[in-house]
């Protein structure tokens, strides 16, 4: 096999770190909302763009409720839209 072919092996060197939990469903106190832009910062890029849920943790469920209160923050002004350098 050469260098860019990959074999089923586990022979080469990978990251293996535990998966994040989703902080949304571990704690059911926190609640999503459009009006709390300093939570909703959390996961927005230093550019504006919304984080993925493979980066944030959370569960596709509250990944789309924390997008939907993102974009909703964005509409009046509490999120930009992008970065103002």
């Amino acid at each position: 096999m050469g260098m860019n072919q990959r074999s089923g092996s586990s022979s080469s060197p990978r990251r293996s770190s535990r998966k994040k939990a989703c902080r949304f469903c571990s704690d059911t106190e926190i609640q999503i909302d459009y009006k709390e832009a300093r939570m909703l910062r959390g996961f927005i890029t230093e550019r504006g763009k919304i984080v993925p849920r493979r980066i944030s943790g959370n569960c596709s469920k509250h990944q789309r409720q924390v997008a939907t209160a993102i974009k909703r923050a964005r509409v009046i002004a509490l999120l930009p839209y992008l970065a103002v350098d």
